[in-house]
């Protein structure tokens, strides 16, 4: 993604189009980029009801801020410090999925134990153009949630067979400071 100030968008498109090795790409392309990387889309597998810790992401919470008696407080302080203090009180975490079979499993798609129990649903799903195979990412119960475990994904009303996985589905090369 390129952000400009609008007068000069126009003059960086054409510069752009006009380099050979320069290649268009559109929102799915960026999906499928964030998927394989295990990134989350605020929205979809992030929203208000969502705490760091199901979503795997409790680093995002600064430690002088995980004190109960902070000196700044924070919306859904109670519940966030609650969880990261007692991982009894997670029900559910963001865990990926390889479904071995069918169409990839969109958002909505329900996540189920091998014997039709719903344990979860998928947030994002693709066709990972890296790995060439389907990948998703969703929420799902403990203790389905570990890796290996075979599942399965609900796609048009026909039940297709999933392993959870862990994410990164490609490896990153991220810079952590």
């Amino acid at each position: 993604e390129i952000f400009v100030p609008g007068e000069a968008a126009v003059k960086v498109w054409q510069r752009l189009k006009g380099e050979p090795e320069v290649r268009l790409a559109a929102l799915g392309a960026r999906d499928a980029l964030r998927l394989e990387a295990g990134l989350c889309l605020y929205g979809h597998d992030l929203d208000e009801d969502i705490t760091p810790s199901e979503a795997g992401l409790t680093w995002v919470v600064g430690k002088s801020r995980r004190e109960v008696a902070a000196k700044n407080p924070f919306v859904g302080a109670e519940r966030i410090l609650s969880q990261i203090n007692d991982k009894t009180l997670v029900k559910k975490l963001r865990a990926g999925l390889l479904p071995t079979a069918g169409p990839p499993a969109r958002e909505g798609a329900a996540i189920e134990t091998t014997d039709g129990q719903r344990v979860g649903t998928v947030t994002s799903g693709t066709m990972s153009p890296v790995l060439r195979k389907n990948i998703a990412m969703g929420y799902i119960e403990k203790p389905f949630n570990k890796k290996d475990t075979r599942l399965q994904v609900v796609v048009r009303g026909r039940a297709f067979p999933a392993t959870v996985s862990k994410m990164p589905f490609v490896p990153t090369k991220y810079y952590k400071a």
